[in-house]
Protein backbone atom coordinates (compact mmCIF):
# COMPACT_ATOMS: atom_id res chain seq x y z
CA UNK A 1 0.00 0.00 0.00
CA UNK A 2 1.46 3.32 -0.93
CA UNK A 3 2.05 5.44 2.05
CA UNK A 4 0.20 8.95 1.64
CA UNK A 5 1.54 12.32 3.22
CA UNK A 6 1.03 14.80 5.49
CA UNK A 7 2.29 17.96 6.03
CA UNK A 8 2.71 19.02 9.32
CA UNK A 9 3.16 22.91 9.75
CA UNK A 10 4.38 23.34 13.20
CA UNK A 11 6.14 26.30 14.98
CA UNK A 12 7.25 23.49 17.65
CA UNK A 13 9.71 20.94 17.07
CA UNK A 14 12.58 19.49 18.90
CA UNK A 15 15.20 20.39 20.39
CA UNK A 16 11.91 22.78 21.38
CA UNK A 17 10.67 21.42 25.21
CA UNK A 18 7.85 22.20 26.85
CA UNK A 19 4.29 20.93 26.25
CA UNK A 20 3.86 22.30 22.57
CA UNK A 21 6.25 20.20 21.02
CA UNK A 22 4.62 16.67 21.88
CA UNK A 23 1.55 16.55 20.18
CA UNK A 24 2.26 16.78 16.50
CA UNK A 25 5.88 15.17 17.54
CA UNK A 26 4.33 11.83 18.74
CA UNK A 27 1.38 11.50 16.10
CA UNK A 28 4.22 12.08 13.31
CA UNK A 29 6.14 9.22 15.08
CA UNK A 30 2.69 7.03 15.08
CA UNK A 31 1.49 7.91 11.44
CA UNK A 32 3.50 5.87 9.37
CA UNK A 33 1.83 2.63 11.24
CA UNK A 34 -1.19 4.13 9.75
CA UNK A 35 -0.05 4.41 6.51
CA UNK A 36 0.62 7.82 6.32
CA UNK A 37 4.23 9.82 6.05
CA UNK A 38 5.00 13.01 7.72
CA UNK A 39 6.66 16.36 6.40
CA UNK A 40 7.22 18.81 8.79
CA UNK A 41 7.81 22.39 8.11
CA UNK A 42 8.98 24.78 10.39
CA UNK A 43 11.34 27.44 11.25
CA UNK A 44 14.93 27.25 10.83
CA UNK A 45 15.95 30.13 13.64
CA UNK A 46 13.29 30.19 16.31
CA UNK A 47 13.04 31.93 19.36
CA UNK A 48 11.59 29.21 21.66
CA UNK A 49 11.38 29.70 25.26
CA UNK A 50 12.28 26.59 26.29
CA UNK A 51 15.04 23.60 25.23
CA UNK A 52 14.34 20.00 25.68
CA UNK A 53 17.43 17.78 23.58
CA UNK A 54 16.09 14.47 25.30
CA UNK A 55 13.22 15.07 22.53
CA UNK A 56 14.65 14.55 19.98
CA UNK A 57 14.61 10.62 20.24
CA UNK A 58 11.46 10.46 19.32
CA UNK A 59 12.07 12.43 15.55
CA UNK A 60 11.36 9.34 13.52
CA UNK A 61 14.36 8.10 11.39
CA UNK A 62 14.45 9.70 8.02
CA UNK A 63 11.53 11.92 8.61
CA UNK A 64 12.05 15.07 5.93
CA UNK A 65 11.99 18.85 7.36
CA UNK A 66 11.68 21.24 5.29
CA UNK A 67 12.54 24.58 6.83
CA UNK A 68 12.86 28.41 6.05
CA UNK A 69 13.91 31.48 8.03
CA UNK A 70 11.53 33.19 10.91
CA UNK A 71 11.79 36.73 11.84
CA UNK A 72 10.12 37.08 15.00
CA UNK A 73 10.58 40.40 17.61
CA UNK A 74 11.30 38.78 20.49
CA UNK A 75 14.55 39.49 20.64
CA UNK A 76 14.35 43.09 20.18
CA UNK A 77 11.43 42.82 23.05
CA UNK A 78 13.52 41.17 25.35
CA UNK A 79 16.25 43.77 25.34
CA UNK A 80 13.64 46.22 26.27
CA UNK A 81 12.10 44.24 29.16
CA UNK A 82 12.89 40.65 30.34
CA UNK A 83 9.73 40.15 31.23
CA UNK A 84 8.87 39.67 27.62
CA UNK A 85 10.80 35.99 27.73
CA UNK A 86 7.19 34.94 29.66
CA UNK A 87 5.13 36.16 26.48
CA UNK A 88 6.33 33.72 24.10
CA UNK A 89 5.28 31.09 26.18
CA UNK A 90 1.69 32.84 26.64
CA UNK A 91 2.94 34.09 30.34
CA UNK A 92 1.54 37.09 31.76
CA UNK A 93 2.33 39.65 35.36
CA UNK A 94 -1.46 40.24 36.62
CA UNK A 95 -2.89 42.97 38.54
CA UNK A 96 -0.58 44.70 41.17
CA UNK A 97 2.96 42.54 39.64
CA UNK A 98 2.16 44.30 36.60
CA UNK A 99 5.30 47.27 35.94
CA UNK A 100 4.54 49.95 32.87
CA UNK A 101 6.47 47.78 30.81
CA UNK A 102 4.63 44.93 31.09
CA UNK A 103 1.42 46.87 30.54
CA UNK A 104 2.81 48.69 27.22
CA UNK A 105 4.55 44.87 26.31
CA UNK A 106 1.16 43.13 26.35
CA UNK A 107 -0.52 46.18 24.75
CA UNK A 108 1.95 46.19 21.78
CA UNK A 109 1.55 42.22 21.54
CA UNK A 110 -1.94 42.42 21.25
CA UNK A 111 -2.47 44.66 19.29
CA UNK A 112 0.49 44.98 16.39
CA UNK A 113 0.94 41.86 16.22
CA UNK A 114 -2.16 39.99 14.95
CA UNK A 115 -2.29 37.07 15.60
CA UNK A 116 1.07 36.81 17.23
CA UNK A 117 4.36 38.07 17.12
CA UNK A 118 5.00 35.04 14.31
CA UNK A 119 3.08 36.82 11.72
CA UNK A 120 6.46 37.54 9.79
CA UNK A 121 6.55 33.88 8.75
CA UNK A 122 3.25 34.07 7.35
CA UNK A 123 3.73 35.57 4.14
CA UNK A 124 6.98 33.92 3.31
CA UNK A 125 5.90 30.50 3.89
CA UNK A 126 2.78 30.83 1.74
CA UNK A 127 4.83 31.90 -1.16
CA UNK A 128 7.07 28.92 -0.37
CA UNK A 129 4.59 26.27 0.73
CA UNK A 130 2.33 27.42 -2.68
CA UNK A 131 5.32 26.13 -5.45
CA UNK A 132 6.53 22.89 -2.55
CA UNK A 133 2.88 21.70 -2.77
CA UNK A 134 2.60 21.79 -6.55
CA UNK A 135 6.15 20.10 -6.91
CA UNK A 136 5.51 17.28 -3.89
CA UNK A 137 2.75 15.21 -3.56
CA UNK A 138 0.78 16.08 -0.85
CA UNK A 139 -2.03 14.46 0.88
CA UNK A 140 -3.40 17.13 3.47
CA UNK A 141 -1.67 19.95 5.16
CA UNK A 142 -2.21 20.31 9.07
CA UNK A 143 -1.16 23.62 10.77
CA UNK A 144 -0.88 23.42 14.46
CA UNK A 145 -1.40 26.82 16.74
CA UNK A 146 -0.97 28.68 18.97
CA UNK A 147 0.74 30.04 17.40
CA UNK A 148 -2.25 30.98 15.72
CA UNK A 149 0.00 32.50 12.67
CA UNK A 150 0.40 29.12 11.86
CA UNK A 151 -3.20 28.61 10.77
CA UNK A 152 -2.92 31.92 8.39
CA UNK A 153 -0.45 29.90 6.39
CA UNK A 154 -3.23 27.52 6.18
CA UNK A 155 -5.68 29.82 5.07
CA UNK A 156 -3.81 31.77 2.59
CA UNK A 157 -2.49 28.25 1.36
CA UNK A 158 -6.40 27.14 0.98
CA UNK A 159 -7.07 30.57 -0.87
CA UNK A 160 -4.35 29.83 -3.45
CA UNK A 161 -5.05 26.26 -3.81
CA UNK A 162 -9.44 25.68 -3.08
CA UNK A 163 -8.72 21.72 -3.42
CA UNK A 164 -6.22 21.53 -0.55
CA UNK A 165 -7.32 19.46 2.21
CA UNK A 166 -6.58 20.93 5.28
CA UNK A 167 -6.69 20.36 9.15
CA UNK A 168 -6.27 23.12 11.74
CA UNK A 169 -5.11 22.27 14.91
CA UNK A 170 -5.80 24.32 18.01
CA UNK A 171 -3.88 22.99 20.74
CA UNK A 172 -5.07 25.82 22.56
CA UNK A 173 -7.95 28.13 22.23
CA UNK A 174 -7.60 31.89 20.07
CA UNK A 175 -10.45 33.80 21.45
CA UNK A 176 -11.19 31.68 24.02
CA UNK A 177 -8.11 31.84 26.28
CA UNK A 178 -7.82 32.91 29.29
CA UNK A 179 -4.97 35.08 28.99
CA UNK A 180 -7.05 36.70 25.84
CA UNK A 181 -8.47 39.18 27.85
CA UNK A 182 -5.47 40.73 29.38
CA UNK A 183 -4.34 41.41 25.77
CA UNK A 184 -5.55 44.67 26.43
CA UNK A 185 -6.69 44.99 22.87
CA UNK A 186 -8.54 47.97 20.73
CA UNK A 187 -12.30 47.31 19.56
CA UNK A 188 -10.62 47.36 16.19
CA UNK A 189 -7.89 44.57 16.77
CA UNK A 190 -9.92 42.60 18.91
CA UNK A 191 -12.46 42.59 15.35
CA UNK A 192 -9.85 41.59 13.39
CA UNK A 193 -8.51 38.44 15.71
CA UNK A 194 -12.57 37.25 15.77
CA UNK A 195 -12.62 37.78 11.71
CA UNK A 196 -9.34 35.90 11.15
CA UNK A 197 -10.30 32.90 13.68
CA UNK A 198 -13.79 32.78 12.44
CA UNK A 199 -11.75 32.62 8.63
CA UNK A 200 -9.81 29.33 9.70
CA UNK A 201 -12.63 27.71 11.37
CA UNK A 202 -15.11 27.96 8.23
CA UNK A 203 -11.94 27.04 5.82
CA UNK A 204 -10.74 24.25 7.48
CA UNK A 205 -11.73 21.45 6.65
CA UNK A 206 -11.81 19.53 9.61
CA UNK A 207 -10.91 21.99 12.97
CA UNK A 208 -9.26 19.76 16.12
CA UNK A 209 -9.79 20.30 19.56
CA UNK A 210 -7.50 18.77 22.48
CA UNK A 211 -10.36 18.83 24.46
CA UNK A 212 -14.90 18.32 24.75
CA UNK A 213 -15.65 21.67 25.43
CA UNK A 214 -13.31 23.11 22.99
CA UNK A 215 -14.97 20.89 20.22
CA UNK A 216 -18.65 21.80 21.18
CA UNK A 217 -17.64 25.86 21.48
CA UNK A 218 -15.56 25.80 17.78
CA UNK A 219 -18.96 24.00 16.17
CA UNK A 220 -20.98 26.30 17.38
CA UNK A 221 -18.06 29.01 15.77
CA UNK A 222 -19.03 27.34 12.25
CA UNK A 223 -15.99 24.91 12.49
CA UNK A 224 -16.09 21.03 11.52
CA UNK A 225 -14.60 20.24 14.74
CA UNK A 226 -13.61 17.20 16.26
CA UNK A 227 -11.66 15.96 19.77
CA UNK A 228 -8.71 14.76 20.00
CA UNK A 229 -7.18 14.87 23.25
CA UNK A 230 -3.54 14.75 24.18
CA UNK A 231 -1.81 11.73 25.58
CA UNK A 232 0.63 9.65 26.96
CA UNK A 233 3.19 7.84 25.15
CA UNK A 234 3.48 4.39 26.43
CA UNK A 235 7.44 4.08 25.26
CA UNK A 236 7.91 7.62 27.59
CA UNK A 237 5.42 5.55 30.46
CA UNK A 238 7.04 1.80 30.90
CA UNK A 239 9.31 2.82 33.50
CA UNK A 240 7.30 5.18 35.21
CA UNK A 241 5.61 2.85 37.90
CA UNK A 242 8.50 2.63 40.67
CA UNK A 243 8.16 2.53 44.12
CA UNK A 244 7.77 6.34 45.60
CA UNK A 245 10.48 7.74 48.06
CA UNK A 246 8.99 6.16 51.56
CA UNK A 247 10.87 9.06 53.47
CA UNK A 248 8.65 11.81 52.23
CA UNK A 249 5.11 12.45 51.31
CA UNK A 250 5.38 14.37 47.87
CA UNK A 251 3.02 16.94 46.02
CA UNK A 252 4.22 17.61 42.83
CA UNK A 253 4.08 20.17 40.08
CA UNK A 254 5.71 19.34 37.01
CA UNK A 255 5.31 21.99 34.28
CA UNK A 256 5.36 25.64 33.85
CA UNK A 257 3.43 27.25 36.22
CA UNK A 258 2.11 31.25 36.10
CA UNK A 259 -0.06 33.62 37.61
CA UNK A 260 -3.00 33.26 36.07
CA UNK A 261 -3.23 29.75 37.47
CA UNK A 262 -1.96 30.20 40.97
CA UNK A 263 -3.46 27.52 43.45
CA UNK A 264 -3.50 30.18 46.51
CA UNK A 265 -5.90 28.15 48.78
CA UNK A 266 -3.72 24.99 48.01
CA UNK A 267 -0.78 26.74 49.64
CA UNK A 268 -3.06 28.08 52.24
CA UNK A 269 -3.98 24.57 53.28
CA UNK A 270 -0.39 23.37 52.90
CA UNK A 271 0.41 26.28 54.76
CA UNK A 272 -1.79 25.09 57.95
CA UNK A 273 -0.67 21.36 57.68
CA UNK A 274 2.70 21.64 58.29
CA UNK A 275 2.11 24.26 61.06
CA UNK A 276 -1.02 22.77 62.94
CA UNK A 277 -0.05 18.79 61.91
CA UNK A 278 3.82 17.98 62.98
CA UNK A 279 3.74 14.31 61.29
CA UNK A 280 2.52 15.66 58.29
CA UNK A 281 5.33 18.15 58.46
CA UNK A 282 7.91 15.86 59.20
CA UNK A 283 7.18 13.76 56.37
CA UNK A 284 5.97 16.50 53.41
CA UNK A 285 7.55 17.46 50.51
CA UNK A 286 6.55 20.00 47.45
CA UNK A 287 8.18 19.26 44.95
CA UNK A 288 8.48 22.01 41.55
CA UNK A 289 10.47 20.61 38.25
CA UNK A 290 9.68 23.00 35.55
CA UNK A 291 9.49 27.21 35.40
CA UNK A 292 7.35 28.53 38.23
CA UNK A 293 6.66 31.77 37.95
CA UNK A 294 9.40 33.91 40.52
CA UNK A 295 6.20 35.98 42.40
CA UNK A 296 4.36 32.70 43.11
CA UNK A 297 7.63 31.11 44.42
CA UNK A 298 8.43 33.97 47.01
CA UNK A 299 4.92 34.00 48.51
CA UNK A 300 5.70 30.44 48.97
CA UNK A 301 9.09 30.52 50.60
CA UNK A 302 7.46 33.76 52.76
CA UNK A 303 5.62 31.02 54.50
CA UNK A 304 5.61 27.98 56.46
CA UNK A 305 6.26 25.60 53.36
CA UNK A 306 9.90 27.72 52.99
CA UNK A 307 11.43 24.52 54.47
CA UNK A 308 9.74 21.98 52.53
CA UNK A 309 10.20 22.95 49.14
CA UNK A 310 12.02 21.36 46.91
CA UNK A 311 12.91 22.93 43.40
CA UNK A 312 14.49 21.49 40.72
CA UNK A 313 13.88 23.70 38.15
CA UNK A 314 13.24 23.45 34.56
CA UNK A 315 14.47 19.55 33.49
CA UNK A 316 14.07 17.42 30.35
CA UNK A 317 11.48 15.60 29.55
CA UNK A 318 13.10 12.04 30.28
CA UNK A 319 13.76 13.52 33.78
CA UNK A 320 10.44 14.89 34.21
CA UNK A 321 8.57 11.44 33.67
CA UNK A 322 10.91 10.03 36.00
CA UNK A 323 10.03 12.91 38.86
CA UNK A 324 6.38 11.96 38.29
CA UNK A 325 6.98 8.62 39.67
CA UNK A 326 9.17 9.47 42.20
CA UNK A 327 5.92 11.42 44.08
CA UNK A 328 2.57 10.76 45.73
CA UNK A 329 0.18 13.03 44.43
CA UNK A 330 0.70 15.36 41.49
CA UNK A 331 -1.00 18.75 41.43
CA UNK A 332 -2.60 20.25 37.89
CA UNK A 333 -3.91 23.83 37.69
CA UNK A 334 -6.42 25.73 35.16
CA UNK A 335 -7.35 29.09 35.04
CA UNK A 336 -10.23 29.94 37.02
CA UNK A 337 -12.84 31.35 35.24
CA UNK A 338 -15.61 28.80 33.24
CA UNK A 339 -14.40 30.15 29.47
CA UNK A 340 -11.32 27.74 30.97
CA UNK A 341 -12.98 24.33 31.54
CA UNK A 342 -12.36 23.19 28.31
CA UNK A 343 -8.32 23.23 28.75
CA UNK A 344 -7.02 19.93 29.44
CA UNK A 345 -3.41 20.23 29.90
CA UNK A 346 -1.27 17.96 28.19
CA UNK A 347 0.50 16.73 31.57
CA UNK A 348 -2.65 15.28 32.85
CA UNK A 349 -2.36 12.41 30.68
CA UNK A 350 1.44 11.24 31.36
CA UNK A 351 0.38 11.81 35.58
CA UNK A 352 -2.28 9.48 34.46
CA UNK A 353 0.63 6.61 33.18
CA UNK A 354 2.53 6.97 36.35
CA UNK A 355 -0.70 5.64 38.04
CA UNK A 356 -0.31 8.29 40.56
CA UNK A 357 -3.12 9.79 42.30
CA UNK A 358 -3.73 13.52 40.99
CA UNK A 359 -5.31 16.55 42.67
CA UNK A 360 -6.28 19.59 40.10
CA UNK A 361 -7.94 22.84 40.46
CA UNK A 362 -9.88 24.76 37.80
CA UNK A 363 -13.25 25.98 37.12
CA UNK A 364 -16.57 23.74 38.25
CA UNK A 365 -17.43 21.06 35.67
CA UNK A 366 -13.63 20.89 33.33
CA UNK A 367 -12.92 18.31 31.09
CA UNK A 368 -10.05 17.42 33.76
CA UNK A 369 -12.55 16.41 36.08
CA UNK A 370 -14.62 13.86 33.98
CA UNK A 371 -11.07 12.10 32.73
CA UNK A 372 -10.46 12.00 36.77
CA UNK A 373 -13.91 10.59 37.37
CA UNK A 374 -13.52 8.36 34.06
CA UNK A 375 -9.92 6.78 35.44
CA UNK A 376 -10.80 6.87 39.04
CA UNK A 377 -7.33 9.06 39.50
CA UNK A 378 -7.43 11.91 41.87
CA UNK A 379 -9.78 15.31 42.40
CA UNK A 380 -10.89 18.15 41.08
CA UNK A 381 -11.33 21.52 43.45
CA UNK A 382 -12.21 25.19 42.71
CA UNK A 383 -10.30 28.15 43.83
CA UNK A 384 -12.37 28.52 46.54
CA UNK A 385 -12.45 25.17 48.19
CA UNK A 386 -10.23 24.47 51.52
CA UNK A 387 -11.87 21.98 53.71
CA UNK A 388 -12.14 19.80 51.05
CA UNK A 389 -9.04 20.41 49.69
CA UNK A 390 -7.24 19.91 53.48
CA UNK A 391 -9.64 16.60 53.72
CA UNK A 392 -8.50 15.20 50.25
CA UNK A 393 -4.44 15.91 51.05
CA UNK A 394 -4.74 14.50 54.46
CA UNK A 395 -6.63 11.27 53.10
CA UNK A 396 -3.91 10.30 51.00
CA UNK A 397 -1.08 11.19 53.43
CA UNK A 398 -2.69 8.97 56.07
CA UNK A 399 -3.50 5.76 53.34
CA UNK A 400 0.33 6.71 52.38
CA UNK A 401 1.16 6.85 55.82
CA UNK A 402 -0.08 2.84 56.51
CA UNK A 403 1.31 1.90 52.99
CA UNK A 404 -1.85 1.87 51.26
CA UNK A 405 -1.80 4.45 49.05
CA UNK A 406 -1.99 2.31 46.20
CA UNK A 407 -1.68 3.17 42.23
CA UNK A 408 -4.29 3.36 39.85
CA UNK A 409 -4.43 3.20 36.31
CA UNK A 410 -8.35 2.87 35.16
CA UNK A 411 -9.13 3.14 31.37
CA UNK A 412 -6.44 4.70 30.23
CA UNK A 413 -5.76 2.61 27.25
CA UNK A 414 -7.72 5.07 24.92
CA UNK A 415 -4.92 7.87 25.88
CA UNK A 416 -2.53 6.28 24.78
CA UNK A 417 -0.50 8.37 21.66
CA UNK A 418 -0.72 4.97 19.68
CA UNK A 419 -4.37 5.00 19.86
CA UNK A 420 -4.82 8.99 19.60
CA UNK A 421 -2.96 8.33 16.24
CA UNK A 422 -5.28 5.62 14.85
CA UNK A 423 -8.29 7.83 15.35
CA UNK A 424 -6.48 10.81 13.78
CA UNK A 425 -5.57 8.59 10.46
CA UNK A 426 -9.24 7.31 10.82
CA UNK A 427 -10.84 11.26 10.17
CA UNK A 428 -8.11 12.07 7.64
CA UNK A 429 -9.87 13.16 4.58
Amino acid sequence: MEQKKILIITYYWPPAGGPGVQRWLKFAKYLPESGWNPVIYTPENPSYPLLDESLLKDVPQNIEIVKTKIWEPYQLAEKLNKSNKKFKAGQFDVGKNQSWKSKLSIWVRGNFFIPDARVFWVKPSIKFLEQYLKENKINVVVTSGPPHSLHMIGLGLKKKLPNLKWIADFRDPWTEISYYKHLKLTKSSDRKHRQLESAVFKNADITLATSYTDAENFRKAGANAICITNGFDESDASATHEKSQEKAFTLSYIGVLEQLRNPENLWKVLDELVRENKEFADHFTLKFAGRIDDKILQSIENSNLKDHILNLGYISHDKAVEEMAQSNLLLITNFPNESSKGIIPGKIFEYLATGKQIISFGPDEADVSRILAETASGKHFGYDDSKAVKDFILEKYELWKNGNLLENTQNIEQFSRRNLTKKLAEILP
